[in-house]
Formats: C-alpha cells, structure tokens, sequence
C-alpha cells in the first residue's frame, strides 16, 4: 500500500512540473514547433513582403506588397493534408520518388500549397534522378528564401510569404545557375500555363514602387508618353542584352522577348529547340532626343560578338543569333551601314554574321525573365556571362550611361 501511495505522490508530482513549465496558453519550445501568430496592436498595419504575384491577364507582375500569411498551427491543420502539414510547418520531407510532381513535364506554373505563392516555373524544371521534383532556379528570386540549417551542412528554401518549408537548395545543378532545388511534391500546387489568370493576386493592383527592380516607375511612364522610338535587337542570351541597354542614358524600357517566329511558338520551352525562327532578343523604347539609333547600334556591337553564326560562346542554337530587326527603312540603312563601317575599319578578326531582318513582330517574354540580371546577381551564368557583357559597355562607352549608372 505505501508503494503506491509513494507512486501517486511521484506522478502527482511529475505532473505538477509539467503544468508549471507549460502553463495554459504557452507554446511548446520543441523543435519545429508552429507558434501562434502573434495579436496585432491597435492600429498596426500587417507585416507584407514584397514579391511577384499574377495579375488577372496571367503576367507575372512585381515586386507587389503582399500581406504575410501568418495562421496557427490549428488553422494550417484545417486547411493542408497532414502530409503538406508535416512538410510545410514541420520541415519534415516526404519519401524520394513518392512525389505527384517527381517526374512530371506539363507547361505551367508550381505554386507553395500553403498560400499560393508562385514560386517556379516548369521551364526551369529538370530530371535530377534524386526523387524529389528539381529546378534549378526560382521564377522570381524574392519568391524563395534561403535558411542554412544550424549546423550548417544544407540549406532549406521557405516560401517568404507564409514561411513555408519547401526543400532544400544544394550546389549540384544544371546551366545556367548551377543550382538543385529540391522540393517536396506536397508543398507545391501546379497550374497550367493557360490558367495563370486563376491565380490573379489582389496585391497585383498596389505595384511595390519604391522596389528596385520596378522598371516602370512614374518617371518613366511620364516620358513614355512624349515622342519615344523602338529598336529591336538579338544579341545571345537576352538577359544580358537587356541589362546592357537599360543601363544607357534615353533608354526608357526594355523588354526581353522573341523575334522572327509565330505567335504559337513564342514561349521558352518552344524557342529553346532551336525550330521556331525565333531569336532571343529585346525591344528597347528610347528616347531620340537623348540617344539615338546610330548609338545604339554602337552599343549592340560591343554587347555581344556579331561574328559568332548560331551561337554566343556556350549559349548554341539559332535561338542566339546576332540580328537587327529593322522597323523602317531608316533602321536598315542605317544597320548596313554600321556593319559596312565596322567591316572596312577592320573592328573584328572575323566576318560580321549579323543579319539584318524587318521586324514583323515582338513578343514579350515570360515574366521572369524580365530583369532577370538585376534579380539574379550571383548566379553562375550571370556572373561568368552576363555581367562582363554589361561591363564591357560601360567600360567602352561610358558618355552613354545614365547618370545614375
């Protein structure tokens, strides 16, 4: 009798510690555990971060100031599987090859299955043979974040708008970015690339303006409504031909696109074939009375190598082919004249390829690659490739950058 009496008292004890340590409305401090959001003060505006959202045409617009999702752990239970709740909110991960997404090809758009962010494309999409779905870059940068796990060995990616637990991110990934990021099938929902207006965000109303990559800002808009011209170029990869241009003084806007192909064939998965017409190029909206076309043919010959046919360095294909698209006769004689002026003094070792073509139509690129230079500074590409190609502009003729540059 008095061993049992002893064992109450022990528990009754043991059970008094616990209710001392975790009193009623205390969180856990385990591990992984999800803290209730916090109440928020009279007055207080929600926190937001500021990322790319669709808008209701199905363009991926940005930065926008979104309000953060912050829920508790009862409320996300409600609404994930226990499965997404496990890898969203407790960092776990889901077993290699069980994923819905491992292997799948279909053109569209993975969003985070916790608040519908959008966080990459299928573009970017490859078959890394590890189990989990795999990209090797987001479709914006500012739509995943980066964590380093306390000790440092890896480093998780969260969705920055709900704090979501997405994956991981390792060193061992295809060109361009040489980057893995591996997800969990669970945190991701799919839609196709036809349906991104369903995704039309309310935050994609109230632009992000004093964000650094918002290219058209108030000033802009106002010289774009004064006398502006457009010249449209193919110079390699347009990432850095449109960094290149938008740092020279009467640039107003450039948008990174496709030229010389149809309508049906101006997307990234198509024109990386090689079989559409289509060059990578840009279109440039300047302003005449500050820089004019003749310097901007200047500027296109410095930018790139016009004497490489099909290629720029590693980047092969018909896709990055050197060509002016001329929307006048003006542009094109004036295109022929420079490569007759360059040829006769000599300039390159080597023939100019450049070929000279009447622009029949420009389409815009996919949103994330609008940018994409400024949004993606320390990817591999971008540094061995893209930055040099912008320095040599810079470097060569430095009375064309705006003063801000």
């Amino acid at each position: 009798m008095k061993s049992a009496i002893f064992f109450c008292l022990v528990l009754a004890l043991v059970g008094l510690g616990y209710v001392l340590a975790n009193p009623p409305g205390k969180t856990s401090s385990t591990p992984n555990a999800v803290a209730a959001p916090q109440p928020m003060a009279p007055g207080a505006k929600p926190a937001t971060v500021a990322v790319h959202v669709f808008n209701r045409e199905g363009k991926l617009v940005g930065p926008v100031d979104s309000p953060k999702v912050e829920m508790s752990a009862a409320d996300w239970r409600k609404q994930l599987s226990p499965e997404a709740f496990d890898v969203l909110r407790n960092q776990g991960t889901e077993r290699a090859f069980s994923g819905t997404y491992v292997d799948t090809k279909d053109d569209g758009v993975y969003c985070c299955a916790g608040c519908g962010l959008p966080l990459f494309s299928s573009d970017a999409k490859f078959h890394s043979g590890t189990g989990w779905p795999s990209f090797y870059q987001p479709i914006v940068k500012g739509n995943v974040t980066e964590v380093v796990d306390p000790d440092g060995s890896r480093t998780e990616i969260h969705c920055p708008r709900c704090g979501g637990h997405l994956g991981h991110v390792f060193n061992d990934g295809p060109k361009p970015t040489g980057l893995r990021y591996c997800l969990d099938s669970v945190a991701l929902k799919f839609t196709p690339r036809d349906k991104t207006a369903s995704l039309a965000d309310p935050a994609a109303d109230k632009p992000h303006e004093s964000a650094p990559a918002a290219k058209q800002s108030d000033a802009k808009q106002s010289k774009m409504k004064k006398t502006t011209s457009t010249a449209v170029f193919a110079a390699g990869c347009f990432w850095a031909t449109e960094a290149a241009f938008d740092q020279i003084k009467g640039v107003i806007h450039v948008e990174s696109g496709y030229s010389g192909g149809a309508k049906e064939t101006a997307n990234y998965p198509a024109v990386c074939t090689g079989t559409t017409g289509h060059a990578e190029s840009v279109q440039i909206t300047y302003d005449p009375s500050q820089v004019s076309y003749d310097q901007l043919l200047d500027v296109f010959f410095v930018a790139h190598d016009p004497t490489e046919l099909d290629r720029q360095g590693n980047d092969t294909g018909p896709q990055y082919r050197s060509a002016i698209f001329y929307a006048n006769d003006e542009q094109k004689h004036a295109a022929e004249a420079k490569i007759k002026e360059l040829t006769q003094a000599h300039v390159f070792p080597d023939p100019i390829v450049t070929a000279v073509e009447p622009v029949k139509s420009f389409f815009a690129a996919e949103g994330y690659h609008q940018n994409y230079v400024h949004n993606h500074p320390d990817e591999a590409y971008i540094q061995s490739v893209s930055i040099p190609k912008v320095e040599h502009v810079r470097q060569k003729y430095p009375e064309l950058l705006k003063k801000s540059e």
